[in-house]
């Protein structure tokens, strides 16, 4: 802090489903932290608390990033009560620290790659926008790891 004193970083949870050698295992990331939001930034209700209004949910961090890493806890969890078998290995990164960059991250990254991360075969960054209300973006590539091109018909 610009006090000097040290706070101990928030964990960032690892956490694994299934080891099925003949399903990809693929890795989830996700944050829950949220950037400083109060009342008169023009917020309605209070943002830090979830509201539905009309169907539409409404809180800091709803989107980004609470909401896409409860989908992937919901999807899971569908799955589980419909008694179907899991298409994948599920590995999920999520983090209390990507607004303030990550601190902490790079360095469990790099200790957990002959561990946690030695049989991951892909990696889903749920952290995105949506280009419109109603146009969400479909990222194929960011910050160096992969490229793909899709075509969607």
């Amino acid at each position: 802090l610009p006090d000097g004193q040290n706070l101990p970083l928030p964990p960032v949870i690892l956490a694994e489903l299934g080891k099925d050698p003949q399903n990809p295992t693929v890795c989830f990331y996700g944050h829950v932290d949220v950037q400083p939001a109060k009342k008169d930034d023009g917020w309605k209700t209070d943002p830090y608390t979830l509201t539905e209004i009309n169907g539409n949910l409404y809180g800091r961090g709803a989107t980004d990033n609470k909401g896409p890493v409860l989908a992937w806890i919901n999807a899971v969890e569908t799955f589980r009560a419909l008694k179907l078998a899991m298409p994948v290995n599920f590995k999920f990164v999520i983090e209390g620290m990507e607004e303030a960059g990550s601190l902490g991250l790079e360095e469990l990254l790099e200790e957990e790659k002959q561990c946690f991360f030695a049989d991951v075969d892909y990696i889903v960054i749920s952290d995105n926008v949506w280009l419109s209300n109603r146009k969400p973006a479909l990222t194929y590539g960011t910050r160096g790891n992969a490229c793909f091109f899709v075509e969607v018909k």
